[in-house]
């Protein structure tokens, strides 16, 4: 985990988002004004503050966050956290980097969960030596004339991977929100934390603890008797909480 990395590709499109929301926002109060194509590119064009955004992104209308993709990267993270991100389908598209024609052959390498990755040596060097045994058996496959297609159904869930998402401001605010909380994996957690810190460093007001921040920290716990009690501050940043949970790997991340 020490090693997943994320960034924001279309850094541009976070600010358009915020652009965007505004003016669908004053759109809907302002039609009879507009009577013409002028009159709605000065509409379009009007400056706004950082308050505006953070007052029309907290009103129950979800819609007016929903004109503009912000894509990331993800660069090291498991096909493990692959199979539990992909589940997010609505105005989410994913691409990842594909077993079928990618050929890991001595280019495998895992991650290493982070309760691993922070116990002794040895239990971390006997985790290793389980993936690479695997992907042996994989490149043994392949040496007997098995495609890699067919070798990938032996990879392991700790492969690292390559995956690119692209989604509405609306629905990073959603999967941040529900892949935060502690009931996830820690993996899981960590790539979200980190996305969110990029996403907030970007846009405060859009990407504010009090609207993107797990249950908990925006109102209180939905998971009942499965709530770990341990509620997130309603301040706290995405960088404070990674220091907090993650202070083995966590070292304050850049754009």
């Amino acid at each position: 985990m020490n090693r997943i990395e994320t960034c924001v590709l279309n850094c541009y499109a976070v600010e358009e988002a915020e652009k965007n929301m505004v003016f669908a926002a004053r759109l809907t109060q302002r039609g009879h004004k507009i009577q013409s194509m002028k009159d709605l590119m000065e509409l379009y064009q009007k400056s706004y503050t950082g308050e505006t955004i953070r007052a029309i992104s907290s009103l129950p209308h979800p819609t007016v966050q929903k004109f503009a993709v912000i894509t990331v990267a993800v660069v090291g993270a498991s096909r493990r956290f692959l199979a539990q991100i992909t589940r997010h389908q609505n105005e989410t598209k994913f691409m990842s980097a594909s077993l079928q024609y990618s050929d890991y052959a001595g280019h495998a390498d895992f991650v290493v969960p982070y309760e691993v990755l922070t116990a002794n040596p040895s239990i971390r060097d006997f985790y290793l030596k389980s993936c690479r045994e695997a992907m042996n058996a994989y490149e043994k496959l392949e040496a007997m004339g098995i495609s890699n297609d067919s070798a990938g159904y032996l990879a392991l869930q700790s492969l690292r991977n390559i995956l690119i998402i692209s989604a509405t401001p609306y629905q990073w605010k959603h999967m941040i929100g529900q892949r935060v909380c502690r009931r996830n994996t820690e993996e899981t957690r960590y790539v979200l934390l980190k996305i969110w810190d990029n996403l907030y460093r970007l846009s405060p007001q859009l990407f504010s603890p009090e609207q993107t921040g797990p249950f908990c920290q925006r109102d209180c716990c939905k998971e009942k008797k499965m709530s770990c009690e341990q509620p997130v501050p309603k301040d706290m940043l995405p960088s404070e909480l990674l220091l907090q949970d993650f202070p083995g790997i966590w070292k304050g991340g850049c754009l």
